[in-house]
């Protein structure tokens, strides 16, 4: 499954440059009996297979030996949910030792022995974490120096600095199907352009995302900030 899509496009050219690395590593490597075995049934009863301590924790070594410096991730969906502000954390780290799950997910044991920080990339359950490390790979990537070509792409995007959503985006036509770019986009009055973009990032924060509206009004409270000429409130 590595690199996968990381392997192409940006992160690709920036894998091949030599900006990023990886290594992907098989636990199944680490199991001791002839059938490789890396999962079983949980005590207690239920449905699925749980991965076992021993083998993840002699997987786990392995990795950390490698990079002794890297947080561990396991990608889970009891995790915290990943945010761009954990995503921005990782990228400008010593990089990061993922814990791909499979089955029922792994035995709480090495979880805890191991102090792994446990994230999911959604409210969703997904058949591995291979597919939420690639995710979380690229979110990370994308941020590394030289490998996005504009600098300032990533300031203005969502879930950016101050935790908005963006404003939407026009080319050309200007006009298509009947639908016209707004006029202030077509001015090439600066002031304006900028100050359209954050109305419209705002509107689309509060209308579609209110929990990060009202994280943006609390951090703006907090900072002493204010909004459209009135005082933040909480």
């Amino acid at each position: 499954m590595f690199p996968g899509p990381l392997g192409l496009s940006l992160a690709g050219k920036a894998l091949r440059d030599g900006r990023w690395s990886m290594d992907a590593i098989d636990i199944r490597g680490f199991a001791t009996d002839r059938h490789r075995s890396v999962d079983d049934t949980p005590f207690g009863g239920g449905a699925g297979m749980v991965m076992r301590p021993d083998v993840v924790d002699a997987a786990v070594a392995s990795a950390l030996a490698a990079n002794p410096g890297a947080p561990l991730v396991y990608l889970t969906p009891r995790g915290r949910l990943l945010e761009q502000a954990m995503v921005r954390d990782l990228s400008a780290g010593p990089g990061v030792t993922l814990v791909c799950g499979r089955y029922e997910g792994l035995d709480q044991r090495v979880i805890e022995a191991r102090g792994m920080i446990e994230v999911s990339v959604g409210d969703v359950v997904l058949s591995g974490g291979e597919v939420g490390a690639i995710l979380l790979l690229d979110a990370c990537v994308r941020l590394l120096p030289g490998v996005m070509g504009a600098s300032d792409s990533a300031a203005e995007e969502s879930h950016g600095p101050e935790g908005l959503l963006e404003y939407p985006h026009y080319t050309r036509p200007a006009e298509w199907q009947g639908r016209k770019v707004p006029d202030v986009l077509l001015s090439g009055h600066h002031a304006e352009v900028a100050k359209w973009r954050r109305e419209q990032a705002e509107q689309a924060t509060r209308s579609r995302r209110p929990d990060l509206w009202a994280k943006h009004l609390n951090n703006l409270s907090h900072d002493g900030g204010r909004l459209d000429g009135h005082p933040a409130a909480a």
